[in-house]
């Protein structure tokens, strides 16, 4: 498996990690326990060593299933885990408040089986808490050896700036995929600037990108994806254009779509990460096929250029989930 450092951290992870948050919360109902526990395994199988969970997954549900699933690879495997959303009455509630961060921490890592999360982001920036609090408490939190690193989930540039100055990110995880390219404004350049690496939730679209959704798609129970603008039928019907487009790279190229769509953001910088989730071992293998997958300098131009040309309907999240975004 090819490895990947996280900025200038020296945090070293395979070139492509473990989304776990699909096998219990956000795409349906969770899937059994056991056959999750597998998957994470044949995972490790396969190279992969870098896995990506949140409290407010289930919530709590997740980070159990990842702490059971990892507790026999733990000197061997990098755990990313997340505060600052708490799950109160049924909706969620952004609390990063340096009380509550030493709280998640610890029922962290009761949940997760370990007595240290390799790194541990603050999952939405609580405008009501100033980033340099978080920082600090993160810093105590490291000399106190509970985390190894830290970062932050969706944070807007300043932000970003801010927290560094203070304890350095080593990493900040946002959506970025073939039809979400938002990052590329601001975000990465800023990242390459100080060091910071970059860990892409969402690479595939949330599964749009496969090809496995059309305007006839019906999601199941506890499926998140109707809430979202762009997974509406109008939206899918008339995004096939970016789908179809894919396809024929993946066509040419001798691959699948999902391949293409992670070669994408693969080759777009070195310190990129991506996390796809899945709930099946043969995504994993499809997935771990992009890594192979060569996508020149020139081909990089040509496609960003068409992709440019391709309007996307919809917007990424509803309004609600918007605010919480950039802050």
């Amino acid at each position: 498996m090819e490895t990947r450092k996280l900025g200038n951290s020296g945090l070293e992870v395979s070139a492509i990690g473990l989304g776990c948050m699909g096998m219990s919360h956000g795409y349906g109902v969770a899937s059994d326990k056991a056959k999750m526990v597998s998957v994470i395994h044949h995972a490790i199988e396969k190279g992969i060593n870098f896995f990506d969970t949140a409290e407010v997954y289930g919530p709590f549900t997740n980070e159990e299933l990842v702490g059971e699933a990892l507790v026999p690879y733990r000197k061997d495997v990098i755990i990313a885990t997340k505060c600052g959303i708490k799950t109160i009455d049924g909706k969620q509630v952004i609390d990063g408040r340096p009380a509550e961060i030493r709280k998640s921490i610890e029922g962290s890592l009761k949940r997760l089986r370990t007595d240290y999360v390799d790194l541990y982001y603050l999952h939405r920036v609580d405008p009501n808490v100033p980033i340099e609090e978080v920082a600090t408490v993160m810093k105590d939190l490291k000399q106190e050896g509970k985390i190894l690193h830290w970062g932050l989930s969706e944070a807007g540039v300043n932000t970003i700036k801010k927290a560094h100055a203070i304890l350095p990110l080593t990493a900040v995880q946002s959506e970025y995929s073939m039809w979400w390219r938002e990052p590329e404004k601001e975000l990465l350049s800023l990242l390459e600037e100080l060091g910071i690496g970059f860990v892409p939730f969402s690479p595939l679209g949330k599964g749009f990108l496969t090809g496995a959704f059309n305007k006839n798609t019906t999601f199941g129970e506890e499926d998140l994806r109707p809430v979202f603008p762009r997974f509406t039928a109008e939206a899918m019907d008339a995004n096939q254009v970016l789908v179809e487009y894919i396809k024929d790279i993946a066509e040419e190229k001798e691959a699948t779509p999902a391949q293409i769509a992670l070669a994408w953001v693969l080759a777009s910088k070195s310190w990129i990460v991506p996390i796809p989730g899945t709930r099946r071992t043969q995504r994993i293998d499809e997935n771990i096929g992009s890594i192979d997958i060569e996508l020149s300098t020139e081909e990089i131009k040509s496609i960003n250029d068409v992709l440019s040309s391709i309007p996307v309907l919809g917007d990424r999240y509803p309004e609600e989930l918007a605010k919480r975004v950039g802050k």
